[in-house]
């Protein structure tokens, strides 16, 4: 397929210093980046407005759209996307099957310096449709010899970063179908030398959860689990990501969602503990989406719509449910997974509400703050002391970061945008329907 590439202002002489200037040094090689929280120490001199011809590099066409982050490592970028051709289900709405022939899922390597595309390998096909997600939805991760993706139709696989495939292996094929209301959209963990999964699922089957690791360098299944819940209906379908948590110097595999955070051993996959209370109502339609935000031994964990929100001490053995919380308090959001320094946490509603909390205490800095109007599925990006939020409509507020709000800028770029943003060194990077975006300081 022809790739479509909008140069903007890479040829202007005063861009190119900036762009030799910054240091690639830094890289974000997974969905909330380098540190797991939507947050990264090392960029600087990021701009605070932008239009889609200022302070824009270059801007890369898609073949569609996706709401998979880009990753970044050194001088490439990796992002998936799928080619639009559904068929409408019955009854209408965006929910629909592919048409044979228009349905590919692609992995694409783009050149960070120009936009131009290194390579396109084809890793799926039968890309489904469910409202606001497809099959493209889990992001790729990266160690910088090697690429992963995991389509929403199962299909895991691993690349060199030259694109040429090392193994692939279909999750459905060996362990039955995925039962998600809005179809499966978890990005995979990578930690050393394994890729963690968890299918955390129940509203259209009725197979179990389960969590498993795999060998990063031959696909092999080193432990599978599986992962019980008292859930119902749609309550037991989670859409996040593992998270890690250090407890008395050994890492520890997060699991949340069917109304529970779990702990579990990275060598067996073995429940260690379990945190319940983020259903209190019995909701049956209490489906999750967001991540766990972790800070040191804590874990901060949002439900349906951010009620509740509860921080709490990983560790523990058996239930820990009214023995570990820190806080509890309904100032969570449903979507957006929060970001942090550490110091607070910042929590993007769909609704385009922020709020700071203090990671201690769980008070509120601020509270509903009102940013641009819209609503938010992206969720935010904290870097070069600037907190980032994108709306569906691809606007960007950029607000400061710390104790007082503050909006430094607001941006407005072509098309949606459901994808979160990334920075890494002076660049950010910004995946609408049609483009990707690499947006600097002139």
């Amino acid at each position: 397929m022809a790739q479509s590439r909008t140069k903007l202002s890479l040829l202007s002489g005063c861009l190119l210093p900036a762009l030799l200037a910054g240091s690639l040094g830094a890289n974000w090689p997974q969905w909330r980046g380098p540190e797991s929280n939507g947050s990264t120490r090392s960029a600087r001199n990021l701009p605070a407005t932008w239009s889609p011809t200022e302070n824009v590099l270059w801007r890369t066409k898609l073949p569609s759209w996706s709401a998979a982050t880009p990753i970044v490592w050194n001088d490439v970028i990796f992002v998936t996307s799928a080619e639009e051709g559904f068929v409408p289900l019955a009854g209408g709405g965006r929910a629909g099957v592919s048409n044979a022939g228009h349905d590919k899922i692609f992995l694409m390597a783009v050149n960070r310096k120009d936009g131009s595309l290194r390579w396109q390998r084809q890793i799926d096909s039968g890309n489904q449709l469910f409202r606001k997600q497809n099959s493209a939805s889990p992001s790729p991760i990266t160690d910088g010899k090697f690429v992963w993706i995991m389509t929403g139709n199962g299909k895991l696989a691993c690349l060199t970063v030259e694109g040429k495939e090392v193994w692939k292996r279909d999750i459905q094929a060996d362990y039955g179908r995925f039962g998600l209301n809005h179809g499966y959209a978890s990005t995979p963990l990578l930690h050393g030398n394994r890729l963690y999964v968890q299918v955390l699922h129940g509203m259209t089957t009725d197979d179990a959860s389960y969590l498993f690791a795999a060998d990063k360098t031959t696909g092999k299944t080193i432990w599978k689990v599986e992962r019980p819940t008292d859930a119902v209906t749609e309550s037991p379908d989670n859409y996040a990501t593992p998270q890690l948590v250090s407890v008395g110097g050994k890492s520890q595999l997060v699991i949340s969602g069917g109304d529970y955070a779990t702990g579990h051993d990275l060598d067996s996959g073995k429940e260690l503990w379990r945190l319940g209370g983020f259903n209190p109502s019995n909701n049956p339609m209490n489906r999750t989406i967001a991540s766990s935000v972790v800070i040191g031994t804590n874990v901060f964990t949002t439900s349906t719509r951010g009620r509740p929100f509860i921080g709490f001490r990983a560790g523990g053995s058996g239930n820990i449910t009214g023995k570990s919380e820190i806080w509890t308090n309904n100032l969570g959001a449903d979507v957006p997974t929060p970001t942090t320094d550490g110091k607070y946490i910042y929590v993007l509603k769909d609704n385009g509400a922020l709020n700071c909390l203090e990671a201690v205490t769980g008070k509120p800095v601020y509270e509903s703050q009102r940013i641009q109007l819209g609503t938010y599925s992206a969720s935010p990006l904290l870097a070069d002391g600037k907190i980032f939020c994108v709306n569906e409509e691809g606007t960007t507020t950029v607000v400061k970061a710390g104790p007082a709000f503050e909006i430094l800028g607001v941006a407005k770029l072509d098309s949606s945008t459901l994808a979160s943003p990334v920075a890494v060194d002076n660049q950010l990077f910004i995946r609408t329907a049609d483009f990707l975006y690499c947006i600097q300081k002139r």
